[in-house]
């Protein structure tokens, strides 16, 4: 047979090892190419020579152990993360948004190079030592980060108080741009402005504009750059009166117990350029305030981190057939967050390759699927839910499925002998997952009702004796068969009998048996009357015993002319009209012919019209038909005396014992019932008893238990979490059956993990703010700034860890226990004399109900109150508004409600799904949902459980149950419609109940379903009316 060749495809395996005389380029290797059909079995190599074969043998370099010291990996530094195309689905470079960060991939060279020149040489040289180190690598590539600014300030005033001059107005970075964001705006913005008051001459040719510039990186003060070696920090272990010491920073402890911020200070440029191009003095761009040119900042922090920790144990414990090496990995801890724009932190986990080679490791077990035996076939899942209301679960038959589990163990190694089915703990799903697991599904069938297809009866037989060799009496039996053409595999019933007898006299033993006649051969002329030579035959038995005269060897027949009449063939027999003979009637049936052409002139005329038709005595046997009537077989029970001396039985199949099957046999007299079995032919008699394989026991077989599942190595969170539990379990592989051991009741096991110690309790303390750190006077003054000491400043507070008692703890506990860090930074304001001071705002006034509103206020503080820029209240608001918030929601239908859902009749434990046996109830009580919109007073949507528990409304509803066409009784026979002969007598039923909602319709009122025959020989026929819902019956009396 000729497969499909896009079925087919040629396999390359791994290439060996490289075999040569000396070491050097002399050497080959070669590899195994396979035919593989795509399900995965292989096939002979001529089914795929219409292919192109890949290479199977190539030149290679010899490699030698001495090798080693002469050749290495030469790797490059990891390239750029860049996005991939088509890579997890990114079909896009970018999306509109993006939302987290993007799939990408790292690329560098890798070569293997001479040690004594660096020049390039084959890969297969230095794989022979150690694998080929990745040459690409995923990577995270974040979100871009475009560069974030500030609100511009309000426009300066004019810059001329005469004709035209420009206003000015800045803004500043608050964030830089990262990882491809957009460059940041510019940072000022002027326009034109123009005085009603016209110029002296000479004045106003120019236009000045403001130039501000990005700011400096933070830095410290000259005097505190002279005291780096000792510099002033606040003690917070001493106490809490945060008394001023001097520390010299060296390290005390491995790592740090709290940490402190520094602030430093940056600057920008702030210039005035004319129109021409020419710096100008600032005071022509600005009239009032000029823009800042100096703030605090935090001085920045590396990320600091502790030594490396030792390697791991190498993951790769076993030497595997793909030869791919393992890793180790080591770790280290943050020791130092990067504060101020600082480095960032290195990677905190390093990883290396291992075991590369592996040749002394053990061999990895291998891991394959194991299944258990098929379950039964069911049909129910397959069947759509009004199907399956209306099914008898019972008796469903056809086409279903079976199911059976799968699970992973553990092989030992090839070497090892183990059985086909060897029964394994079964362990974690995953280590399979490098191979397809078996089917769990598939195709059944379930056996319909039991048939027989029959040929039809053979003529009746010659009377003869019910046993030739002992023949007895002057009554014997004539017999007619039939076969069974074709017959079910269903064994539920047998099929029905197939020898009838009647009873006769006279009978006999042996009979003249007459072959065909041989062709008829006219007397006289070519055509017309003449003799057929017929075979007469007594099959090996002397003739003496053949009582009656031999039929004759010579029978007339005619052979048709020409020109003779043409009639048709005959016709087949009509049915017979009784079914057997009594001493008053007999059964008789007839046949014709037609004539299809005149005769010719002198030629044999066509038959008289009688001829054409021809009769005969048909069911000429007694009525007294009998025949045996075997019921099933029983089932097969043991029996010593069946002893077969051996352990295959007569289909070759393996046996567990013989034993017997019985079933009764009775003679039935037709339509009359059992009669004694001497009305019977012995002859003819079934068999009752016939051998039969018993059913093997089979004892349950379960795998053992699996390995208990890991308890957290973790610690527990808190006192009161709940204790962890580790579980195991085993799986049923084939189920008890014929008495065999039962399966055990216990498949799945629970225990409560040893006590884990509770997680350690760290926290953050974060100490008092310092005071608001501004700009130093020296740089205030270096840069044109005002001389008073006040505006925008930072101030900082230190942050330490503690344990749960208080006790000082490393920072690096709380780092990993205390979540996140608290804030040590924050912006202040010192007051100028110039500016006004407020007190704080009160507290809120009372709300008087929904709808309502409620305010705070403040006032001018000392000199404030009289300041006239102070008394301005749209700059100084002294009083708040804002509407209270109200508790009262209303709750609003939206969209329409769900279809009623009936509770779930699954009790717990039950096996749900098409793998259980129960019916599915789909009607009666339910509940259906409907959804709420919750709105507050003011019209707005929030969420709907402020206005119900659940956010939906509930109502029980219906679902109708099906109701079945439902009819009154009968009603009394009526009079009959004639006083004499054949009469009517007609009862009838009333329709009470319609069919309703998938339930049993009324029946269907053809003929076939109406008529039948009762035993007082009158037909009764239901006739339906469509006026007034009613049946009648009318039965005709015969």
């Amino acid at each position: 047979m000729k497969m499909p060749s896009v079925c087919l495809l040629l396999v390359a395996g791994q290439w060996g090892q490289c075999i040569g005389e000396e070491c050097g380029s002399g050497g080959v290797q070669t590899r195994t190419i396979w035919c593989v059909h795509m399900e995965g079995w292989t096939t002979h190599h001529t089914h795929c020579q219409h292919m192109d074969k890949p290479e199977s043998q190539r030149h290679c370099f010899k490699v030698c152990d001495w090798h080693q010291d002469l050749f290495e990996w030469e790797v490059s530094d990891w390239g750029g993360c860049v996005l991939v195309p088509y890579f997890s689905n990114e079909l896009t470079l970018r999306t509109a948004e993006c939302i987290t960060a993007q799939h990408g991939i790292q690329r560098r060279k890798v070569h293997c190079v001479r040690t004594s020149n660096r020049t390039t040489v084959t890969s297969r040289i230095c794989e022979f030592f150690s694998q080929k180190p990745p040459v690409e690598q995923a990577c995270l590539i974040p979100c871009p980060q475009d560069c974030v600014v500030s609100d511009f300030t309000s426009w300066s005033s004019c810059s001329k108080t005469c004709g035209a001059g420009l206003q000015h107005r800045t803004r500043h970075v608050l964030a830089t741009p990262m990882y491809g964001g957009a460059s940041c705006p510019n940072l000022t913005e002027t326009r034109t402005c123009s005085s009603p008051v016209d110029c002296p001459a000479g004045e106003g040719e120019y236009q000045y504009s403001l130039k501000v510039g990005a700011w400096s990186a933070c830095r410290l003060p000259h005097h505190k750059d002279a005291l780096l070696s000792g510099r002033t920090t606040v003690d917070f272990f001493s106490n809490e009166n945060n008394t001023v010491t001097l520390h010299t920073h060296h390290a005390h402890n491995k790592y740090p117990m709290s940490w402190e911020l520094e602030v430093g200070y940056q600057t920008r440029q702030v210039r005035c350029t004319r129109s021409d191009g020419q710096n100008a003095m600032l005071s022509l761009c600005v009239k009032d305030n000029s823009p800042l040119t100096f703030q605090a900042c935090v001085m920045p922090k590396d990320c600091q981190t502790s030594d490396w920790s030792l390697w791991s144990p190498c993951s790769k414990t076993c030497r595997s057939t793909d030869l791919s090496p393992g890793y180790r990995l080591r770790s280290r801890i943050m020791t130092q967050i990067p504060v101020g724009g600082g480095k960032r932190c290195p990677a905190l986990e390093e990883k290396e390759a291992c075991n590369i080679i592996g040749d002394l490791l053990p061999n990895c077990p291998r891991y394959v699927w194991r299944t258990t035996d098929w379950g039964e076939c069911r049909i129910l899942p397959l069947l759509s839910q009004q199907d399956r209301r209306l099914a008898n679960i019972s008796i469903l038959c056809g086409g279903g499925i079976q199911s059976r589990k799968t699970y992973c163990v553990q092989v030992p190694d090839d070497s090892a002998p183990h059985h086909r089915k060897e029964v394994s703990r079964p362990i974690n799903a995953r280590l399979c997952a490098g191979e397809e697991p078996p089917s769990a599904v598939q195709h059944c069938s379930i056996p319909c009702q039991h048939h027989c297809l029959l040929s039809q009866w053979s003529p009746w037989g010659a009377c003869l004796h019910d046993n030739c060799k002992e023949p007895q009496g002057k009554k014997g039996f004539r017999q007619r068969r039939r076969k069974v053409l074709w017959e079910s595999s269903s064994p539920l019933e047998t099929c029905p009998h197939l020898v009838e007898s009647v009873p006769c006299e006279d009978p006999t033993c042996f009979l003249w048996q007459v072959q065909q006649e041989e062709r008829c051969i006219p007397t006289k002329s070519p055509c017309g009357p003449g003799t057929a030579v017929q075979n007469v035959t007594w099959e090996d038995v002397p003739i003496a015993l053949c009582e009656a005269d031999p039929p004759p060897t010579e029978v007339a027949c005619e052979v048709p002319c020409s020109a003779d009449c043409v009639v048709s063939s005959w016709s087949s027999w009509s049915s017979c009209s009784h079914s057997c003979s009594t001493k008053n009637a007999e059964g008789r049936q007839s046949r014709t012919r037609t004539v299809l052409a005149l005769p010719g002139k002198g030629a044999k005329e066509c038959p008289a019209a009688p001829v054409l038709e021809e009769w005969r005595v048909c069911n000429d046997h007694p009525c007294m038909v009998f025949y045996w009537e075997a019921s099933a077989w029983g089932p097969c029970i043991e029996d010593a005396s069946m002893n077969l001396n051996g352990t295959s039985f007569w289909n070759g199949t393996p046996t567990c014992s013989v034993g017997v099957q019985i079933r009764k046999v009775n003679c039935m007299k037709m339509n009359v019932g059992p009669v004694i079995s001497k009305r019977c032919s012995d002859s003819a008699r079934p068999e009752t008893v016939r051998p039969c394989l018993l059913p093997c026991k089979k004892d349950c077989i379960v795998t053992p238990f699996s390995e208990w599942t890991a308890c957290p190595s973790t610690c527990m969170q808190g006192n009161n979490a709940t204790a962890a539990t580790q579980s195991r379990y085993r799986t049923i592989i084939q189920r008890s059956a014929n008495g065999g051991q039962e399966c055990p009741d216990t498949l799945y096991e629970e225990r409560e993990c040893e006590s884990l110690p509770v997680c350690p309790v760290y926290r953050w303390k974060t100490h008092k703010w310092h005071s608001c750190t501004l700009v130093p006077d020296s740089v205030r003054r270096g840069l044109s700034g005002p001389e008073e000491a006040c505006g925008n400043g930072l101030e900082t507070r230190g942050v330490s860890c503690v344990e749960e008692s208080g006790e000082s703890a490393n920072i690096t506990e709380c780092l990993q226990w205390a979540g996140p860090l608290p804030p040590q930074s924050r912006e202040c304001w010192v007051a100028c004399k110039d500016d006004c001071t407020l007190t704080p705002w009160s507290k809120f006034s009372e709300c008087a109900g929904c709808g309502s509103s409620r305010s705070r206020k403040r006032s001018l503080t000392g000199r404030s109150k009289k300041k006239e820029h102070c008394l301005n209240e749209e700059s100084y608001p002294l009083e708040e508004t804002e509407t209270c918030p109200c508790d009262e929601f209303l709750s609003q239908p939206y969209g329409n409600w769900s279809a009623c859902i009936l509770p779930d009749p699954s009790a717990p434990g039950s096996l749900k799904g098409w793998m259980s046996h129960r019916e599915v109830k789909e009607c009666g009580q339910g509940l259906r949902y409907r959804a709420v919109a919750c709105i507050d007073q003011q019209g707005h949507l929030v969420s709907p459980t402020l206005c119900t528990d659940s956010g939906y409304m509930v109502e029980v509803c219906h679902i109708p149950c099906p109701l079945d066409c439902k009819l009154s009784d009968w009603s009394t026979w009526s009079a009959c419609s004639a006083s004499c002969g054949s009469g009517l007598k007609i009862r009838s039923k009333w329709l009470r109940e319609k069919a309703f909602n998938g339930g049993r319709p009324c029946p269907r009122l053809d003929l076939k379903n109406q008529v039948r025959r009762v035993p007082v020989l009158y037909i009764h026929t239901i006739l339906y009316s469509a006026r007034g819902n009613k049946f009648y019956c009318l039965t005709v009396f015969l």
